[in-house]
């Protein structure tokens, strides 16, 4: 299983705030992130492990020494695309900022390089103690972003700054230390990726090169920004991801009938995948000697892409692929844009087998008013999120 390559490690403090961090888990996985919640010992004394994982859908690790094999100080800040402490009592303050690591959340802090965020929650003494400001002063200047808290009531009849700030703050926080926003939030997208096979025997079949890694890469980007996404997945060793629903399928028939089953409850339709346009006609379920094989009858399969371009609805977006070669290759792509009512087509040069299986591509998006964007060698994650920015951006 995939993450959605939003990570976010939840560490919780020692203090009464704890129990605000429950919110936080929920409106971190609004904005599309996967929350694993670290605790200190202490903090169980406030919220039980139980919580933390019936909220997080995770298992919860608490202590530098479960799961020693496993290293897992140095795993989990490995994979983090942020380490939020929420909250972030004067005692962490302390030992983050003196490198201090009695513990797992502080063997992490020390290990990660992924973005910091701290959210201070303490009395207002406490708070504005000459030593707990120095130590802020010090993690600042080290590249660590510690949240002002609010100012506001606090345990009991106490009043003044070291509130735990509103969710909505620490989230946009998290936001602009990513740099990444939730702008396909409750958009549901429908992608198609890798190659079909359409058999011959049992044991052979004809096939095309494609991965499905720009399809699995789109699915983890549109997931990062929010969307509800549906991945139709032929005959890739690619992994499930965590919070997409992967549907796996062998045939052209069979994602045909995956995506015209999803198709119109979908705001677009985004298809990478590489489809056969030809199939035996009679394929056998047994092993056809090699002496049988001189002749191969074949038919076209359907052409799934216009089938659902008839079928599109007001404010729908359809986002088609072009694997080209020759010098005409965007001729040909525009000729595919306009004869199935695409909204944009992405083209690139396969010669020589290039781009399939390749973590990287290069091409050019065209759309139906003849506009061209050229897009030099880069990843496919990178030329994920161009795309879907086109996408929001016909989406309206």
């Amino acid at each position: 299983m995939t993450d959605t390559r939003r990570e976010i490690l939840l560490g919780v403090g020692g203090g009464i705030a704890a129990y605000k961090s429950a919110d936080l888990v929920r409106r971190l996985q609004d904005q599309g992130f996967s929350v694993t919640v670290v605790p200190t010992q202490t903090s169980l004394n406030f919220v039980g492990k139980a919580t933390w994982e019936a909220l997080s859908g995770h298992e919860v690790p608490d202590n530098l020494w479960n799961n020693v094999h496993s290293v897992p100080h140095i795993s989990l800040a490995r994979k983090c695309s942020a380490l939020v402490v929420a909250p972030c009592t004067a005692d962490l303050l302390g030992k983050f900022a003196h490198g201090l690591a009695p513990d797992l959340l502080t063997n992490i802090f020390l290990a990660t390089h992924a973005p910091i965020v701290l959210v201070p929650a303490m009395h207002p003494e406490m708070w504005l103690n000459p030593a707990t400001q120095a130590n802020v002063a010090t993690l600042r200047a080290r590249g660590v972003t510690v949240i002002e808290p609010d100012t506001g009531r606090l345990t009991g009849a106490d009043s003044g700054p070291g509130r735990f700030p509103e969710v909505t703050r620490i989230v946009q926080e998290v936001l602009a230390q990513l740099d990444q926003v939730a702008d396909l939030s409750g958009v549901k997208i429908l992608i198609s990726a890798g190659g079909t096979q359409e058999p011959i025997d049992a044991v052979r079949f004809i096939g095309n090169r494609s991965s499905g890694k720009q399809g699995h890469s789109l699915a983890i980007a549109a997931a990062n920004r929010g969307a509800q996404v549906t991945l139709v997945l032929a005959n890739s060793t690619l992994p499930d991801i965590d919070g997409v629903e992967v549907v796996r399928v062998v045939t052209a028939a069979d994602m045909q009938r995956a995506l015209e089953e999803r198709f119109d409850g979908s705001n677009a339709l985004i298809m990478s995948a590489a489809i056969a346009d030809i199939r035996p006609a009679l394929p056998s379920s047994g092993k056809v000697n090699k002496e049988d094989l001189r002749e191969l009858p074949i038919e076209q399969t359907e052409d799934i892409l216009a089938l659902l371009s008839a079928r599109k609805q007001t404010g729908q977006v359809l986002i088609g692929f072009a694997a080209q070669t020759g010098a005409n290759r965007e001729e040909l792509a525009f000729a595919k844009l306009r004869k199935k009512g695409l909204d944009l087509i992405y083209v690139n040069d396969v010669s020589g087998g290039a781009i399939f299986g390749s973590d990287t591509t290069a091409g050019a998006i065209l759309d139906p008013a003849g506009n061209r964007r050229e897009v030099p060698s880069m990843s496919k994650d990178s030329l994920s999120n161009i795309l879907l920015d086109s996408l929001v951006h016909k989406l309206g």
